[in-house]
């Protein structure tokens, strides 16, 4: 035998293993904000549900009217967002079977929180607005994080194209950084509508995860009523 071939051990070749991950989440793009007013509240979301640069479907709403005309704004995980809707409008008729009243939306917006936080070993990947009338007849707009910590607001602003409109809403809607501007003043719904048009609009030339169709809900005592409008599709 070959003094080399003594010298070293025959060498097996190494076969290469492919690990394959799996994660439950899955970041479905889209963009939903909220404004609140005097007496009603706006929720705008796009339709487009994309995978990275694939786009699954052009319209897969995000915002979602309850039974007691409450809307649910959502972004994140489009699967998550339709469960939690789900979950959230079960227990909403649930509430009014057992009390024979609608669940007011404070109540509401306490027990999407506790639902958020309920889950929070296994979130949901979801970061939801809900937005409706308080018991004043006033517009309330509540922002969530990923495991229930809620806030009042009078505009926010959730999505993959959130860093482009925030900004704007912040100077626009809360108005910072204005010159003699009333931080208290609310905008009119016909100012928060144009608002949030423009606001959609300019985000579509930048951000490929936000298009297709935007719809605005507008909920007042009256209820909740739904435009819609055409945004870029591609």
């Amino acid at each position: 035998m070959d003094l080399a071939m003594q010298a070293r051990p025959m060498e097996a070749p190494i076969e290469a293993h492919n690990h394959n991950r799996w994660s439950p989440y899955v970041d479905n793009g889209g963009t939903t904000l909220a404004i609140a007013g005097a007496d009603y509240v706006l929720v705008a979301s796009d339709t487009r549900q994309s995978d990275g640069y694939l786009i699954n479907s052009r319209y897969s709403p995000k915002a979602f009217v309850l039974s007691n005309n409450a809307v649910l704004g959502t972004s994140g995980c489009s699967a998550d967002s339709k469960r939690l809707y789900e979950v959230l409008e079960q227990r909403a008729q649930l509430y009014q079977h057992r009390h024979d009243r609608q669940i007011s939306t404070p109540a509401l917006a306490q027990l999407l929180s506790n639902t958020m936080y309920s889950r929070r070993m296994l979130p949901y990947y979801v970061f939801p607005v809900l937005a409706g009338i308080d018991a004043k007849g006033a517009g309330a707009a509540y922002s969530y994080d990923a495991v229930g910590n809620m806030q009042r607001v009078t505009g926010v602003c959730f999505g993959s194209a959130s860093a482009l409109i925030q900004p704007f809403l912040d100077n626009q809607v809360r108005f910072k950084n204005q010159r003699d501007a009333d931080p208290n003043r609310l905008l009119t719904r016909e100012e928060a509508f144009k608002i949030a048009v423009d606001a959609f609009t300019s985000a579509t030339e930048r951000d490929i995860y936000t298009g297709d169709y935007l719809e605005i809900f507008i909920v007042d005592a009256a209820g909740a009523h739904k435009e819609m409008r055409e945004l870029k599709h591609d």
